[in-house]
């Protein structure tokens, strides 16, 4: 069973989870029930990624077969932008897809609120000019507090942001009454983000490292990125220690204290991204791992929306 981490809402997290982005419909059953016989227990889902119900078919086959108990998994799923103006409606929707009656962690995936197009859609709506449609109207303040909402009806754990930087966390504790438990951000060895992530765990929240291996194949078809698993250091440390480059940078997230959600859609890889639990770069390779930072952001939506949310 992988590490877990204590959240501030009192609720504790595995430390390496399974993303499920761009997981394909047909593939979901068998690659959870495989991650679940791993030792996998915390998924990390999304409405933005149109899976939510396969995920849910696969849970629930899992629950009935005693592959695992509910109470043993730790999942999150993420409002979408053009739901900041209907989180109830929008958490609801994705409970009933992951056939659920709680979420360990609901996070907003994106600071940023757009023209509402039905909740169970998740199209990013453009204005005429072809530019990202932003609702000026709704605050992230009033989403938070609609998310707080949701742990006083029982229905998620735990709340959180994501890809929010040092100054909209700053903002968030300001007005929270329920304080974030989680920031689930990009970080990886090519984009450490150390005052970011510095900041989140001294005011306690935990960082969760989304794209932790950093330029994986699937951003580089999507971004046209680089992988920092192909840098000569990783290589170099990752045959020091007998491992592999992913199991390396993996064991870098969390020995910076943060939590790491590989994805993959092989099989064989969900082995090799769990076992990292069994050694420990020293100091002076983390030191070396530290000096190859590029600040080279992989997961670059503005491609998509015509707008850079982090500028």
């Amino acid at each position: 069973m992988a590490a877990s981490v204590a959240l501030s809402s009192g609720h504790r997290m595995p430390a390496v989870g399974l993303g499920v982005w761009r997981m394909e419909k047909a593939d979901i059953r068998g690659l959870i029930h495989t991650a679940l016989r791993v030792g996998y227990r915390h998924l990390d889902c999304a409405a933005d990624y149109q899976n939510e119900a396969e995920v849910g078919d696969a849970l629930a086959e899992a629950f009935q077969t005693g592959l695992v108990k509910r109470e043993d998994l730790f999942i999150t799923t993420k409002l979408w932008n053009s739901d900041h103006g209907h989180v109830l409606e929008a958490c609801k929707d994705s409970l009933k897809k992951l056939q659920l009656d709680y979420l360990d962690l609901y996070l907003i995936h994106f600071p940023v609120a757009t023209r509402h197009t039905g909740v169970g859609t998740t199209s990013s709506a453009l204005g005429d000019d072809g530019v990202l449609d932003i609702d000026t109207t709704i605050s992230l303040e009033t989403t938070w507090h609609a998310m707080e909402e949701l742990v006083s009806m029982g229905l998620v754990r735990s709340i959180g942001i994501s890809n929010y930087d040092i100054f909209l966390t700053r903002d968030c504790l300001a007005y929270a009454k329920i304080k974030p438990a989680v920031n689930q951000i990009e970080t990886h060895p090519y984009f450490q983000r150390d005052s970011l992530v510095k900041f989140c765990q001294k005011h306690g929240i935990c960082v969760t490292a989304h794209t932790p291996l950093g330029g994986s194949t699937a951003n580089a078809e999507w971004f046209g990125t680089v992988s920092c698993l192909d840098d000569p250091v990783i290589k170099s440390l990752a045959d020091k220690y007998g491992k592999t480059p992913a199991q390396l940078v993996l064991r870098w997230g969390l020995q910076r204290d943060t939590v790491v959600i590989p994805k993959t859609s092989k099989v064989e890889r969900l082995q090799e991204n769990f076992d990292v639990f069994g050694f420990d770069i020293s100091g002076e390779d983390m030191e070396r791992m530290k000096a190859i930072d590029r600040k080279y952001r992989t997961n670059q939506p503005a491609k998509f929306w015509g707008i850079d949310l982090y500028a």
